[in-house]
């Protein structure tokens, strides 16, 4: 795990070491370990690389890395089968100096050029320079988990880097788009679903995951490409639940034991979920008979009503761990969001990223370098309660024999859920189903009527923006395009970037079990009542693996997610103040009216009113 940055340009003058180091210093915490700069004979192209030493930990595994007098690459992330991929690449004729997977890396691209992605297992975004085709060839991981971004002047220049400081580090302006700001303040929407390539500054692209890019050095002319996608109608009705169940056993193991591979202590983000439950036991079976223990890491918030420390003991009490915890509050976040904020770069939805800050600041404490982590899961394995609605709809439609027999058994188990609201087929429901754009249509129109009604955005900024910047609102009709919808362009995306910029914040890395390319591919070919069925979520999960975990985790009816207590640390008076401070920033780049800037913020302690107040005090950071 590393951090990477360049510039390439047609103009060798704009090529410097000091520059290169320039950006490298800039994220220097995403690797503490060492550092390199390099520029091509042609001096054209500048490669630069901060160093987190997880696999082969000598100097030889160092980068900017260099392969066959051709090829040379600053590489951030891991290849986790890069075992199998170097024993297969030995068998052809390649042979290998170290003991990374940088090298086998650059060994398979020599060998399949683009096609090299589609074989990888793993979290990635590197750039490898060709000095023989004079190109650039850039790419990231199939979900995202791995930043890259860029600014591109065509003919010109194109500059790199795993944040985007490392582009304002050599003068890049700090532009703020509007659009974004706009989207986050009035939808709540952290990424744009419609282009995945725009950010929250108007001079800064996000390549997608999914694709690669390639760049003509000489005439410094870029093309994009998605290299990924799933087929979401590829649906087995053939296979039983039992070898369901064995399938994902195995794909499940794989994955783990491929991101247990390591050459410094590792050890796992805990909260007392289902996933994160999970991948503790897993481990805890795969090293039955260690006497080493299992460093586990968890958030805890005493006297909250969804504190999740009961589960966690649950998990603690059925394997061999050593448990730490940490006790996020409301002074803390008063005395960290600065420093948050300046990792995360971009405004963030809630406070429990400042939760999952103190557990990579917990790893670090105790001096474990890589952690294994629950994220993802929910997305593909239908684990919110929101996708009931999809599930029902999906069933109706195509499976119309269970569809009362699951709905009653949804009703029967949920009836006493006191966390998660029952999911009733209402006049709203039946609307989103048959006229969905009818519900998005009124949506829009609540917005202007709210703008009107709160003067929430000064006039100026609402109509300069509201324009083709509709609600980001998607219904999809069937469980299966909702969990794509929420893999490939929806939360999940959003999620990512927090943990990659909280773990390299404290230089740990996070490795994510559950995205996995073949168990994500497999749970899509699955009928939507091996995801969801008799009221439970993520029903194949729980049932391939009753017995490994505790049954008061397995069988959890609620849906807690990384929650602390946010409204009432918003009700803290020294919050309050930040809050208003954040709206003297935007009232003064004229984003919200002289109405809003004077509303109290403790106007009362409604979750909507909070909400509002927590995107206050996010946008008015980016002014900061």
């Amino acid at each position: 795990m590393c951090g990477i940055a360049g510039i390439i340009s047609v103009n060798k003058n704009e090529v410097s070491h000091q520059c290169l180091k320039s950006m490298t210093d800039a994220i220097m915490y995403r690797g503490p370990d060492g550092e390199g700069q390099w520029i091509s004979k042609n001096g054209k192209v500048g490669l630069g690389h901060r160093r987190l030493s997880i696999i082969d930990l000598s100097v030889n595994a160092s980068q900017p890395m260099h392969y066959l007098d051709r090829y040379s690459i600053v590489f951030n992330g891991e290849i986790y089968n890069y075992i199998e991929l170097k024993q297969t690449l030995a068998g052809q004729g390649y042979s290998f100096k170290t003991q990374s997977d940088t090298e086998v890396l650059m060994a398979l691209y020599d060998k399949e050029k683009e096609n090299c992605l589609s074989l990888l297992d793993g979290m990635f975004s590197f750039v490898i320079y060709d000095n023989a085709d004079d190109e650039i060839f850039a790419a990231r991981d199939r979900f995202g988990e791995k930043p890259f971004y860029y600014t591109y002047e065509p003919r010109k220049h194109f500059i790199f880097g795993s944040e985007m400081k490392c582009l304002w580090s050599v003068g890049v302006r700090k532009e703020i788009n509007d659009r974004m700001l706009f989207s986050f303040l009035n939808y709540s929407a952290v990424q744009n679903p419609k282009d995945e390539s725009e950010t929250f500054y108007s001079n800064c692209t996000n390549l997608p995951h999914a694709h690669y890019l390639k760049l003509s050095v000489g005439s410094c002319t870029l093309t994009t490409k998605r290299y990924y996608d799933i087929n979401i109608r590829n649906i087995d009705h053939t296979i039983t639940e039992t070898q369901a169940q064995e399938k994902f056993r195995e794909l499940f193991y794989t994955s783990v034991k491929r991101r247990l591979r390591s050459d410094v202590a590792i050890g796992s983000s805990l909260s007392g979920g289902l996933d994160s439950s999970l991948i503790v036991c897993v481990i805890d079976r795969i090293k039955k008979g260690n006497q080493q223990k299992q460093d586990t890491f968890s958030a805890i918030f005493p006297g909250f009503t969804k504190d999740e420390r009961e589960h966690i003991d649950y998990v603690i009490k059925s394997t061999n761990v050593s448990p730490h915890f940490t006790v996020p509050d409301h002074d803390g976040i008063i005395k960290d969001m600065e420093k948050i904020f300046w990792h995360q770069e971009e405004p963030f939805e809630s406070a429990s990223i400042y939760a999952q800050y103190c557990v990579m600041r917990l790893a670090k404490e105790n001096n474990v370098t890589v952690l294994l982590d629950g994220q993802g899961a929910d997305e593909y394995l239908a684990g919110y309660h929101s996708y009931y609605h999809q599930f029902f709809n999906d069933l109706k439609k195509n499976y119309s024999e269970r569809s009362q027999s699951q709905y009653r058994a949804y009703l029967e188990l949920h009836d006493a859920n006191a966390v998660n609201d029952l999911m009733k087929k209402d006049l709203k429901y039946f609307i989103r189903m048959k006229m969905p754009k009818t519900l998005k249509a009124s949506k829009n129109f609540m917005s202007f009527y709210n703008h009107k009604k709160e003067s929430f955005f000064s006039d100026e900024f609402y109509n300069a923006n509201i324009r083709n910047n509709g609600i980001p609102y998607h219904y999809p009709k069937d469980l299966n395009s909702a969990l794509y919808h929420n893999i490939f362009k929806g939360e999940l995306q959003g999620l990512l970037r927090y943990c990659d910029r909280n773990s390299m914040s404290q230089s740990r890395e996070v490795r994510l079990p559950f995205l996995y390319h073949e168990l994500v591919e497999f749970v899509f070919t699955l009928p939507p009542y091996f995801k969801i069925n008799k009221g439970w979520t993520k029903w194949i999960l729980r049932t391939a693996f009753n017995g490994l975990l505790p049954r008061e985790i397995t069988w959890r009816k609620d849906k807690i997610g990384y929650e602390p207590p946010q409204t009432s640390w918003l009700q803290n008076k020294k919050i309050q103040e930040k809050i208003h401070e954040s709206k003297r920033r935007l009232f003064e780049h004229h984003v919200i009216s002289k109405k809003e800037f004077e509303r109290s913020t403790s106007l009362n302690n409604s979750s909507e009113r909070n909400n509002k107040n927590w995107k206050l005090w996010m946008a008015g950071e980016i002014f900061n």
